[in-house]
């Protein structure tokens, strides 16, 4: 398993640019274009759901379900169910106590969308918690996605967290699926060195860009022996062109230029040549349930 190139896809199904609109046209429209480029090139991945999304857009839910593709969890209003890493406007993290709750809730609203109990889960920007593996261990989950690489750097493959600390491996049945990071870069964003994490650089500065640090982890990770799980996050707004400023309510917001840079046409362009470049490089594509199989 080592010298070959496992890739997750997952796509992260929820309101247009995160948490900072109520509008849901990427996955009304920008999912169809993936789930054609998917079946085009013979891929496979795993589409993420809020419980909110699921519930406004049963028609997205079953387009997936039909297709190869794996259906999962995405919270359920794209909160912060986890560990806080940075501060966002008007956004403040679930107490403990109530992460079981609302992750229960999320499931079910997925779940009755869905026909059945999605097995896989990821935290909104990657903030995972301890809370948060615990309550997906009591609910049956068989995989989160939402170990941040560039923040803890302490885990470059698939493991078992603790059940005292989702960052340490433990014995823990659910499987923790770190995030892709270029570890071999130098940051120049000390502490938080979030420059380590890549997106969105396939459609801001092009797949090329983004291959050089893609080929950076697979160095880094094959010296010290380790599998080579590429796990990356991407959104369906991002395949279609984005607003400059989107107004609601009493309100509107301006997301800065890199959140919306090359969405539409180049984000596309630009996907479907990062899926041939990792084909041609003999990368298996596959959805967080097989990996849960692999691991």
């Amino acid at each position: 398993m080592k010298d070959k190139i496992l890739v997750l896809f997952g796509i992260d199904m929820e309101t247009d640019v995160g948490s900072f609109t109520p509008f849901y046209e990427g996955v009304k429209n920008g999912t169809p274009i993936l789930l054609e480029m998917f079946d085009k090139k013979g891929i496979k991945g795993t589409f993420y759901f809020t419980g909110d999304c699921a519930r406004q857009n049963p028609k997205t839910v079953e387009l997936v379900k039909k297709s190869v593709n794996e259906v999962g969890c995405h919270s359920l209003y794209h909160e912060t169910v986890g560990d806080e890493l940075f501060p966002i406007p008007g956004e403040k993290p679930l107490l403990a106590e109530e992460v079981p709750f609302r992750i229960r809730k999320a499931t079910e609203w997925v779940q009755e969308v869905l026909g059945y109990q999605p097995v896989s889960f990821r935290s909104p920007r990657l903030w995972g918690s301890t809370a948060v593996v615990n309550a997906l261990e009591e609910l049956g989950y068989k995989t989160d996605a939402s170990y941040p690489m560039y923040f803890y750097r302490e885990r470059f493959a698939p493991y078992h967290p603790s059940k005292e600390d989702w960052t340490k491996e433990g014995d823990m049945r659910i499987l923790e699926i770190p995030n892709f990071a270029d570890m071999a870069m130098e940051s120049r964003d000390p502490g938080l060195e979030r420059d380590r994490d890549q997106w969105p650089l396939f459609r801001t500065k092009g797949t090329r860009a983004l291959m050089k640090h893609i080929q950076n982890f697979l160095g880094f990770v094959e010296q010290r022996q380790l599998p080579k799980v590429l796990c990356f996050y991407f959104h369906p707004w991002e395949f279609i062109p984005c607003k400059k400023t989107y107004r609601y309510g009493e309100a509107a917001v301006t997301p800065q230029r890199f959140i919306t840079k090359g969405c539409g046409p180049k984000a596309i362009k630009e996907f479907g040549l990062l899926i041939d470049t990792l084909k041609d490089m003999g990368a298996e594509f596959v959805t967080a349930a097989d990996l849960a199989d692999l691991f």
